[in-house]
């Protein structure tokens, strides 16, 4: 026990040295990064086993019975997926608030290439993330005061990489049941591996793992029909990733060429337009070609921000199921065989992903 605590006591320390390295010179940053540390640190001394929880008078009974299928897809990430077996997700946190954190994407205005913020350790990511709505909100108004396009979105979980054991939070143990076996095995992948200063990289193998995971582990409770369910959703969203990417594409060609300044914001505009109008009639969910739901979530905002966030999470999953196919399905390889490309140059691994599945 007292080996665990000057351990926990180290990594506290660690987690407050980040927050100062990470401020700089920049009062902003360092009340940024202060506020991550303590936020962190407070949920991390909230932690509850969930084998206590559970037997808690108090504790609801639908609560009761996701925490028990949360204690099972966790044994099952580990022995079947082959993911880290250390005490991430055996432990509960209530955290307080409907949403962990709210992230925030940007681009400038006339480009794809989403703005980064970087820290030890982790490196450089696409987006910069606030404990809560009002930060984030503040701080995507400065940007777009500035002139650039913003997107911010809730959190509801997050992976601190292995360096603590992360919790079951309340924030979302309300999602559907193939939704929670889903977050564990996302969340974990990302201490199995993380490449830094690569967020679509990290994202798009977590996500890739995370659907194998859920292929695994509706078969083995003989839910086969919620498996069919599942990869239908996965196709529909798909669909519309691909259009969303192309979309992309699009006005990356239309940022690049000679045109005006002005022509390309006319341009942007109607190209965005045009893909709102799409999504809705994918959706079926349009009214005289506009979306009838304004804050559809696929449709508000729409903007490069937007755009980056998608492809975050999903630009290279077909190189990465394309390489778990070369694996024969055999997570162990493919881990390696991803470990072998985080390797590479930030290029050469966008080269190999998207050569191997061709462009979204």
């Amino acid at each position: 026990m007292k080996g665990r605590v000057r351990i926990w006591i180290a990594r506290i320390l660690a987690v407050l040295a980040l927050a100062l390295a990470v401020a700089g010179f920049s009062s902003r940053d360092l009340r940024y990064a202060v506020s991550a540390a303590v936020e962190h640190l407070r949920l991390m001394a909230a932690r509850r086993p969930i084998e206590d929880v559970i037997d808690l008078p108090d504790t609801p009974a639908d609560v009761r019975a996701k925490l028990r299928l949360l204690s099972a897809a966790r044994r099952l990430a580990s022995d079947d997926l082959a993911l880290p077996n250390n005490g991430s997700y055996t432990t509960y946190v209530d955290v307080g608030r409907p949403e962990l954190a709210w992230n925030v994407f940007a681009t400038r205005e006339l480009s794809i290439q989403p703005l980064e913020w970087c820290f030890p350790v982790v490196g450089c990511v696409v987006y910069r993330g606030y404990s809560y709505e009002q930060e984030a909100r503040e701080f995507a108004a400065t940007l777009n005061e500035q002139g650039h396009d913003t997107y911010v979105s809730g959190v509801t979980a997050y992976s601190t990489l292995g360096w603590f054991e992360d919790s079951v939070l309340s924030t979302f143990i309300g999602r559907s049941s193939e939704d929670l076996a889903a977050i564990v095995f996302h969340e974990l992948a990302h201490a199995q591996l993380y490449v830094q200063g690569d967020s679509a990289f990290n994202e798009s193998f977590a996500t890739t793992v995370e659907r194998e995971g859920m292929r695994r582990w509706l078969r083995s409770q003989g839910q086969h029909e919620s498996l069919d369910r599942v990869v239908a959703t996965w196709r529909r969203r798909e669909a519309r990733v691909r259009l969303m990417l192309a979309t992309r594409e699009d006005l990356d060609r239309l940022f690049s060429s000679e045109t005006s300044v002005e022509e390309k914001r006319q341009r942007k505009s109607e190209i965005l337009d045009e893909l709102r109008q799409a999504l809705c009639v994918m959706a079926g969910d349009c009214k005289d070609g506009q979306p009838r739901r304004s804050a559809s979530r696929d449709t508000e905002p729409l903007n490069n921000a937007y755009l980056v966030a998608v492809g975050t999470y999903h630009t290279y999953v077909p190189g990465f199921e394309a390489l778990l196919d070369e694996a024969d399905g055999n997570l162990p390889r493919f881990y390696k065989l991803a470990k072998e490309l985080g390797e590479l140059t930030l290029e050469e691994r966008k080269h190999y992903l998207l050569g191997e599945a061709g462009h979204l």
